[in-house]
């Protein structure tokens, strides 16, 4: 497979406390680093599972990608496109070919718009339904594409529960005929019976449809089944890769690992288990010098507070982050001890 999208070395930093308060010099100006060098690459048709605790920079990389924000540093391709320079015609093209399913399906829908009329508009403006008909008739395709009906048509979202929303929300991102879908966290809204639900169609539309995939998440049991390939999000920055296949059952970062034994039924069976991680909230403020997962860390030493680990290859396409990856991924016991 060749790459649709990559990505290298994205930044993006916002100011906090910049009001009257930090320049009268009152309060102090600090630097959040949303994105601090984030690598990615995206092949067709393959579905990446983006993977991360609130805080991790995940939705900042997507509406990065999409250029809903503007990263500071860094280059990224989509498909020959240079989406940091693309405007006009070029980045309008680009983001119809890359659209975003949002966690809260009720928010993202006008509530006075009809759902054929919110599915259709899409369609329309990228000239895919130029008339009335055409508007109809590709409405009440993806509506029962997404296992809805023409009845459905004339309803407005707050006739629809919450899963039926998102299938909505799903039909009309489908509408302009999309190369890359983008879901952040588009089903932790949903109760957990409909969750399995709308993994099943995206599983089926992607196959179908032959997309590749970027599905934002903090379950890793949802990257499991969706997911060829895994990046590990810590504070800005991609800390582990690989394929899903390689990073469950090894993990070669402690923080990939702490996040596996919070579900247990992903952790492979008979592995030792690592110690457990520190508690506490992470914060991507001043970060400094050295690992960024290290106050958390049960394998910390000195040199984790002075050098940035690099992404240390383990084989097969699975890289982490961390000084003591091998260690890690075979499970070492004197390494595992705090």
């Amino acid at each position: 497979m060749t790459d649709l999208l990559s990505v290298e070395n994205l930044t993006k930093t916002y100011t906090l406390n910049s009001g009257i308060g930090a320049r009268l010099g009152l309060i102090p100006r600090r630097d959040f680093r949303a994105l601090d060098g984030v690598s990615l690459t995206v092949s067709r048709q393959e579905v990446v599972g983006l993977v991360g605790e609130s805080g991790s920079g995940k939705t900042t990389l997507a509406r990065s990608l999409v250029r809903l924000t503007d990263p500071e540093t860094g280059r990224a391709n989509f498909d020959g496109h240079d989406l940091m320079s693309a405007k006009g015609d070029e980045l309008r093209e680009v983001r119809r070919r890359m659209q975003l399913v949002y966690q809260d399906p009720y928010s993202s829908l006008n509530p006075s718009i009809r759902i054929g009329d919110a599915i259709s508009e899409a369609a329309h403006v990228h000239g895919f339904a130029p008339s009335r008909t055409d508007r109809e008739q590709v409405a009440v395709e993806l509506l029962q594409a997404v296992g809805l009906s023409r009845n459905d048509l004339n309803k407005v979202p707050r006739q629809l529960s919450g899963g039926q929303r998102q299938r909505v929300a799903i039909a009309r991102s489908l509408a302009v005929r999309p190369d890359l879908l983008i879901a952040d966290e588009a089903v932790s809204a949903l109760d957990v019976s409909v969750q399995a639900q709308i993994l099943n169609l995206f599983a089926s539309l992607q196959a179908e449809r032959q997309l590749a995939m970027i599905f934002i998440t903090h379950q890793l049991a949802v990257v499991a089944q969706l997911a060829q390939r895994v990046a590990i999000m810590y504070l800005g920055r991609i800390v582990e890769t690989g394929a899903t296949a390689e990073v469950f059952p090894r993990p070669g970062h402690p923080y990939t690992a702490m996040l596996l034994r919070a579900h247990p039924s992903i952790e492979s069976a008979g592995r030792p288990r690592t110690a457990g991680a520190v508690a506490s909230t992470p914060v991507a403020i001043d970060i400094g010098k050295g690992c960024r997962f290290r106050n958390r860390c049960p394998l910390a030493r000195p040199i984790c507070a002075e050098i940035d680990p690099p992404a240390i290859d383990l084989g097969n396409g699975h890289t982490a982050a961390c000084h003591f990856a091998h260690d890690v991924a075979a499970g070492a016991p004197e390494t595992m001890s705090a």
